[in-house]
């Protein structure tokens, strides 16, 4: 099963619906329309596209296709002065957060760098505008106050006490940076790495915001690098400074950024890829200059990167990934599928790199490993979040007949404001919550948490573990269709 999923951003965030209800028992199929018909799996037939955003914040634009968003967080900034409107709400709340937003960026615009031409003009053009979208915000954010970086929008405890739609929510917008008083060289180091692989994406449709966009980045990545300090309980600043490094590498060859990814010594061990730990990411980056640029000065990134794969091939002697009895990885008991598509997206890619070499490796002097047998395993997991799985379900909100339907989301979850025109308060709205009712919004395009590790889902609202979707678990995606639909057709 091979699908385009660009964002539900769309998605990643989600992608596009005109408002409509959801009928649990019966479904209506059209390649033209936003529910493809089961067995439609050409990238091109897949209609959900990013540029038609339910994840957006601010003032939406005059092609906005999705007609139950509306403007929100238009004074977003404000209480510090700046402007910080625009950008995306990254889950199924109404806050802001910087670092999973440009880890966002960052796996989109690695999805459009490798794979663009797989895309299509269509889907191409929604790929960068939803690059775009996230790339103006965190251009402000780089560049509003000297010497600050602005991290987040919106005050996460009392959203959490909320259950509003965006464009009603009256809960602080809370504005949040770090600086070298208060560093947070992790957060630094993802947005360099966002604005520079989002320079790439612009490199040739745009010359002059590429070249804004890697001067911040520029600019951003020494401050990661002189103002040492964790903003998260992420893994540490490490991980995300060395993936800023080489995504400055990539995008300049400035010999420079050797010097910084040679300086910070990050050779843990790691069998995890997602937004809080980018080690495995930064190698498979980094060995795309051996494989394919042929520097063999890289190939201990190239060894890293291989003994990452050989933790999560399920047939290698050195595997630390558990699988579902149905097949999927299993990383963790909350957002799963976050970890499966971007392992998977390092899979696929990895895959391309070998091929350009004709590369094979083993684990443990044991299992030889082909890309044949990376993409293999890359599909299974696509084709299992498409609904090749026990329960023929579709992770992928819209896709298929079967799909969730009580998705963690406020604004999907509440009557749209053209048909509910008066404000909905805090409190009032966790009756929609609490509901037993499906979503009346379909979030079109929405890749939600996943199964627990018995393949099981119940299909609750209130189980934002496994019911809520993310822009991060979308955007590996987008690549990991893009590729596999070339490799192994459109049908």
């Amino acid at each position: 099963m091979l699908v385009f999923c660009l964002f539900f951003i769309v998605l990643p965030k989600k992608m596009s619906k005109r408002f409509s209800k959801v009928d649990n028992n019966k479904t209506q199929c059209n390649v033209q329309a936003s529910k493809p018909c089961p067995g439609t799996h050409s990238f091109q037939s897949y209609p959900y596209s990013i540029a038609r955003s339910q994840q957006r914040s601010g003032r939406l634009p005059p092609d906005q296709k999705i007609t139950w968003r509306s403007n929100s967080g238009l004074t977003d900034g404000s209480s510090a002065n700046v402007n910080l409107t625009g950008g995306y709400y990254d889950a199924g709340d109404n806050v802001k957060f910087g670092f999973p937003m440009a880890f966002t960026t960052t796996m989109l615009s690695w999805s459009i760098t490798e794979y663009g031409t797989r895309m299509g003009p269509q889907q191409l053009d929604n790929a960068r505008a939803a690059v775009r979208w996230a790339t103006d915000y965190l251009l402000k954010a780089s560049t509003a106050t000297a010497g600050k970086l602005y991290v987040g929008v919106g005050d996460p405890n009392a959203d959490h006490q909320c259950w509003e739609r965006p464009e009603d929510m009256d809960t602080p917008r809370t504005v949040y940076s770090v600086s070298p008083a208060n560093p947070g060289s992790d957060v630094a180091g993802e947005t360099a790495a966002a604005l520079a692989a989002a320079s790439l994406v612009f490199r040739a449709a745009d010359r002059a915001y590429s070249r804004e966009l890697l001067m911040v980045a520029k600019m951003v990545m020494k401050f990661a690098m002189e103002y040492q300090g964790k903003y998260s309980d992420s893994l540490g600043p490490h991980d995300e400074q060395l993936w800023g490094a080489s995504w400055l590498l990539r995008a300049t060859n400035d010999k420079t950024y050797i010097r910084d990814i040679q300086s910070l010594g990050a050779n843990e061990d790691t069998d995890i890829f997602s937004w809080d730990n980018k080690l495995a990411g930064a190698r498979v980056l980094l060995s795309r200059r051996t494989l394919v640029d042929k520097d063999n000065s890289f190939d201990s990134f190239r060894i890293q990167a291989e003994n990452f794969i050989c933790k999560v091939l399920p047939n290698s002697p050195s595997s630390t990934t558990p699988y579902t009895p149905g097949g999927l990885m299993y990383k963790m008991s909350s957002s799963n599928l976050q970890y499966v598509t971007s392992i998977t997206f390092l899979l696929s890619t990895y895959a391309k790199y070998m091929i350009s070499s004709n590369h094979t490796f083993n684990c443990n002097n044991n299992i030889m490993v082909t890309s044949k047998s990376l993409r293999t395993l890359a599909k299974k997991q696509v084709d299992y979040i498409l609904g090749e799985n026990p329960l023929k379900m579709s992770y992928m909100v819209g896709f298929g007949t079967k799909f969730p339907q009580r998705v963690h989301h406020r604004g999907s979850s509440m009557p749209s404001l053209a048909s509910h025109p008066s404000g909905i308060g805090c409190q009032a709205g966790f009756e929609y919550l609490h509901s037993n009712g499906p979503n009346p919004n379909m979030l079109t395009g929405a890749v939600i948490g996943g199964p627990d590790q018995n393949d099981a889902f119940l299909d609750d609202r209130t189980d934002y573990q496994h019911s809520e979707p993310a822009t991060y678990i979308n955007a590996p995606l987008v690549g990991s269709l893009a590729y596999l639909v070339g490799s192994y057709g459109s049908g």
